[in-house]
């Protein structure tokens, strides 16, 4: 650049430059209308310099952006795979946490063990006695059968009014009631206590005393009217007590109910002596309770085996009893008996359901995949729940599935991470469909749920599947590709009769229908850029090996005839940008039979339409346009080129990929036919 264009360029790259002073100063240092011409050539000069160099820099930077951009990709994903692990991280310190907690309760557990042993009853009451022989006034405690100790300890009560410490006690506390008794000044012998109360455990009731230093570790006894306060040693002490009265409480409660219901009377029902000789029906109700036997030792110990195979955990062998008994009373009718053993029997079923349904919920561990349920899920249908056992199992299956998806690593590779999730989600899918047949086979009424759950499930799959392959913007062949073996993985149902097919096309038609438009968009756009720096000029491709790559590419597009456009000394007789614009419309139009199916069809068609309608109006524009004769050839030959032999290679493509002609592209291809003229006339496209 000469030493007068530097000084233009610096001048008008200077911060501090400011046009309209300079055109002021330029209209007074010009001569006339000539230097006005020359200068305003300069900057014209320097304007096209200045834009070829911002071209080449793109150019010489566009790979860079490539890499960038791949670079942004593969840290995008990077921090998915990092949100995964700290979802895992936190998942792992819950359950350490829950863990912990398990522990400590274990221990607890443990310690109380160690504070009151199991002992047998006779220890325990020898032990109550010696303690008792050091209360005096206490030896008539022992009268009531029956009796043992719980637990005892040192105290210190308190007034309730002033909370002044009135004097240290020793309290005994019983499996019925608890005994309240004074340490003795002037010991006498073994004796250390005098007998100062005794309550029975349903007489009193235990409230814990907020801590109020320096009033601390305290619970408080009400007996209406009257209440006690009383203080332990230390709060691990008050917390035993605390404790331990409320379990022996709640024991007694339960062994007098126990006791009630082994102690009602069954009266022997003397039958009336009836004068009616028509009265007949009166007695057959007796009769009847006489033929049911529900003295039998399995009978009466019913109740107690299915505690203890709840509790033992063995279902099958809960419900086998429970079926024994239905056979057993069956056509029976409802005396008042059988009434209160199927009362007692539906308790436990109804404890039975609650952990069998559990064993079901999703909270449990989803390990094992299917078949881990089936033990849980049989034992519901026998017990006549079928229906709850359906929805809690394809609850169960749901939360596997999601939890399969949620921990698979996001890969800097879409199609990998689609192969993986596909492997995963169909496989489950087709697991837990064989599980179903399996275990509902004699319910066909709830294949309907399963149905919808399949439905609910593609679309928790298609969420994962869109925001990784169409969220993240990837190249329209690379949603083919991960569509097509979404496709392939959803065949596989097909051999248990569950076709999904239509479910997952119509789920992504919209992520589709977008990918579709947007690399539409890119090509228009694309083309639209070559078109403006077209010089109609042929392509020299330099090299044989070039040109036969070329004329491989161009067979692949399905350009059999080709070769008649190249000539000798690897010169192609096509412009530059009809060759690229028939590689990349071909791609497109490829891509797009991968994605088709039959919702697609007038996108796919519409889109196509107007790509070529880009090419073919530029086409007619240049010729319209262009003034020399030989360029005007050179163009009509390229407008041949387009018409006579990629629009119909497009056409015959496309019916072959959908199953049917394109009316709108024949339509397209006869409106844009090239005339043959004179390369004066002007006339071009019809």
């Amino acid at each position: 650049m000469s030493e007068t264009g530097n000084r233009l360029r610096k001048l008008l790259e200077s911060p501090n430059f400011d046009p309209q002073n300079y055109v002021k100063q330029l209209s007074q240092q010009s001569d006339g209308d000539r230097d006005l011409q020359e200068h305003r050539q300069k900057i014209q000069n320097l304007a096209d310099e200045t834009a070829q160099n911002l071209k080449k820099n793109v150019y010489k930077n566009y790979r860079q952006f490539i890499e960038t951009a791949k670079e942004i990709s593969y840290l995008e994903s990077e921090m998915y795979q990092l949100s995964h692990i700290l979802t895992e991280q936190k998942s792992i310190m819950e359950s350490i946490t829950q863990a912990l907690l398990s522990t400590d309760k274990d221990e607890t557990s443990k310690e109380m063990q160690g504070a009151f042993p199991k002992e047998t009853e006779e220890l325990k009451q020898r032990t109550l006695t010696s303690l008792l022989e050091k209360v005096e006034g206490g030896k008539n405690i022992m009268d009531t059968p029956g009796r043992h100790l719980v637990y005892n300890g040192d105290l210190a009560e308190y007034d309730v009014d002033n909370m002044s410490p009135i004097q240290k006690v020793h309290a005994f506390l019983m499996n019925d009631c608890l005994l309240i008794a004074t340490w003795l000044p002037n010991r006498r012998g073994a004796v250390k206590y005098k007998y100062n109360a005794l309550y029975d455990l349903e007489s009193f009731a235990v409230v814990n005393v907020k801590d109020n230093p320096p009033m601390k570790d305290m619970f408080k006894i009400l007996m209406f009217p009257d209440s006690r306060i009383f203080q332990a040693e230390n709060s691990k002490i008050k917390k035993e007590w605390l404790e331990i009265l409320d379990e022996t409480k709640k024991n007694k409660v339960t062994k007098d109910k126990y006791k009630k219901e082994e102690e009602i009377p069954n009266s022997p029902v003397r039958p009336e002596v009836s004068t009616n000789p028509f009265d007949v029906d009166d007695e057959e109700p007796l009769e009847a309770e006489d033929n049911v036997d529900l003295s039998l030792e399995w009978i009466q110990e019913l109740p107690e085996d299915l505690d203890v195979c709840i509790a033992q955990r063995d279902f099958e062998g809960a419900v086998d009893l429970l079926d024994k008994l239905n056979e057993y009373l069956k056509d029976q009718p409802g005396t008042p008996k059988i009434k209160e053993l199927r009362v007692k029997v539906a308790e436990r079923i109804r404890q039975l359901t609650e952990v069998l349904m559990f064993e079901l919920s999703p909270d449990r561990s989803l390990r094992g995949g299917p078949k881990a349920t089936r033990r849980a899920v049989s034992q519901l249908i026998r017990l006549g729940q079928s229906t709850k056992a359906c929805e809690l199992f394809l609850k169960n299956r749901a939360a596997a599935v999601q939890t399969a998806i949620r921990q698979l690593r996001i890969e800097g590779a879409t199609l990998l991470y689609i192969h993986k999730l596909c492997n995963i989600f169909f496989t489950s899918l087709l697991e837990t469909a064989k599980e179903f047949e399996m275990d509902f086979a004699g319910n066909t009424g709830c294949y309907s749920a399963f149905v919808v759950w399949s439905r609910s499930a593609m679309r928790m799959f298609v969420d994962a599947f869109s925001k990784q392959v169409f969220d993240s913007k990837e190249s329209l062949s690379t949603a083919a590709e991960c569509v097509k073996v979404a496709k392939e993985h959803c065949q596989q149902l097909t051999e248990i009769g569950l076709d999904l097919t239509f479910t997952l096309q119509s789920l992504l038609v919209k992520d589709i229908k977008a990918g579709l438009q947007s690399y539409k968009e890119i090509i228009i756009e694309a083309t639209k850029h070559r078109n403006s720096e077209e010089m109609w000029r042929r392509m020299n491709l330099m090299t044989p090996e070039a040109l036969d790559k070329l004329k491989e590419e161009m067979r692949s597009c399905g350009m059999g005839t080709f070769e008649q456009y190249t000539g000798d000394d690897c010169w192609v007789n096509l412009s530059y940008t009809i060759v690229a614009f028939t590689k990349q419309m071909m791609n497109f139009l490829e891509e797009g039979l991968k994605l088709y199916f039959p919702e697609l069809h007038m996108v796919l068609l519409e889109s196509l339409r107007e790509i070529i309608l880009v090419a073919v109006q530029h086409v007619d524009y240049s010729l319209r346009c262009e003034q020399e004769p030989e360029k005007k050839i050179f163009i009509m030959q390229n407008a041949t080129f387009l018409h006579d032999t990629v629009l119909p290679v497009v056409e015959k493509r496309f019916e072959e990929g959908v199953g049917k002609p394109a009316k709108q592209l024949q339509d397209l291809r006869k409106s844009t036919r090239p005339v043959r003229v004179n390369p004066e006339s002007t006339t071009s496209m019809v």
